[in-house]
């Protein structure tokens, strides 16, 4: 017979075990999270992150988002570092499209893309951009194209197999001409050495380069969607720009190491969405040439396998390799 006694206690046993899982979704975040970035601050990467961070921030009730920008090895750094970070739920990782291009770039990873990471939801994707300095002769992609037809010329982009890296070279292959590539520790470090002419060239995620060319500190030439970009209504796509078919978008995302509590995760992804649809937040994305997302864990993992099947054969067949 079940006692009002023995009742309690058995009751009182239970509970340890429905203790943790309630107590983890109410209490968290009781201490500050770690949103790691993949490039060095001051890039587009940067800004994107600092843009949504605060107002998730705001609305985990003022929790405190420490930055950790970790660039370097294409974002195979950054990468490893989320990874092997403990998957307590404060640990965020804003990802980029070298989380389905390095495994096919690099000769070994120390992580897993998939299988080390859970994924929260497709922040933004964009198109990337070439820029060149002003006092270069070429005006437009053409005419940087016959320039390059005469000379040898550098592009440099973020890293050594990130997304704008295999956009310059696939532009390299389909307008027929060769360019040395130059590949800096994110946006920053090239932007000035592009600015007064050092590099030939510049391919990148556009946010980082917007405002420099609205300064006029660059000149823009086309943009690598297959439609113009909001931020920047009159720069031509690669496409009307006399490559036909060119289009390569780069995207970020947000992730946390595998094995995260799924509340936790399910809590990130809610309101990563809220945040992404605030007017000021997507606003801010927006007028830095990104276009806005927001979707579901389930479609993100769908979406990275796709992007990695998708890139296989492309690096593959363009012989890119990092030898390290």
């Amino acid at each position: 017979m079940l006692t009002r006694r023995r009742l309690i206690a058995t009751a009182a046993l239970a509970m340890p075990a429905l203790l943790p899982r309630q107590a983890l979704t109410q209490a968290w975040p009781n201490r500050p999270i770690r949103l790691i970035v993949p490039y060095p601050a001051g890039g587009g990467a940067d800004a994107i992150a600092r843009i949504v961070g605060a107002k998730l921030a705001e609305m985990w009730g003022g929790a405190q988002l420490v930055y950790e920008n970790r660039g370097g090895a294409g974002g195979n750094l950054a990468s490893e570092l989320a990874a092997r970070s403990q998957p307590d739920g404060y640990t965020l990782y804003l990802a980029g499209e070298f989380q389905s291009t390095n495994l096919h770039v690099y000769p070994k990873l120390s992580y897993d893309p998939v299988a080390d990471f859970s994924p929260v939801s497709l922040v933004v994707q964009y198109p990337a951009v070439i820029a060149v300095p002003n006092s270069s002769p070429a005006k437009t992609l053409q005419e940087f194209v016959e320039f390059a037809k005469t000379k040898s010329l550098t592009f440099a982009t973020p890293g050594h197999g990130t997304g704008p890296h295999l956009a310059g070279e696939l532009f390299a292959q389909k307008a027929g001409i060769k360019l040395q590539h130059v590949p800096y520790r994110g946006a920053a470090p090239a932007i000035q050495d592009l600015i007064p002419g050092r590099v030939d060239s510049f391919f990148n995620n556009i946010a980082a380069v917007v405002p420099f060319m609205k300064d006029q500190q660059v000149r823009g030439l086309a943009v690598t969607t297959a439609k113009r970009t909001p931020a920047m209504p009159d720069l031509p796509t690669f496409a009307e720009s006399g490559l036909k078919d060119f289009d390569v978008s780069g995207w970020y995302a947000f992730y946390v190491p595998a094995k995260t509590p799924d509340d936790i995760v399910k809590k990130m992804h809610a309101d990563t969405v809220t945040a992404l649809a605030d007017p000021s937040v997507k606003s801010k994305l927006e007028g830095l040439g990104l276009f806005v997302v927001g979707s579901t864990p389930q479609e993100l993992g769908a979406f990275l396998k796709a992007e990695i099947d998708k890139w296989g054969p492309v690096i593959r067949d363009a012989g890119i390799k990092v030898r390290e």
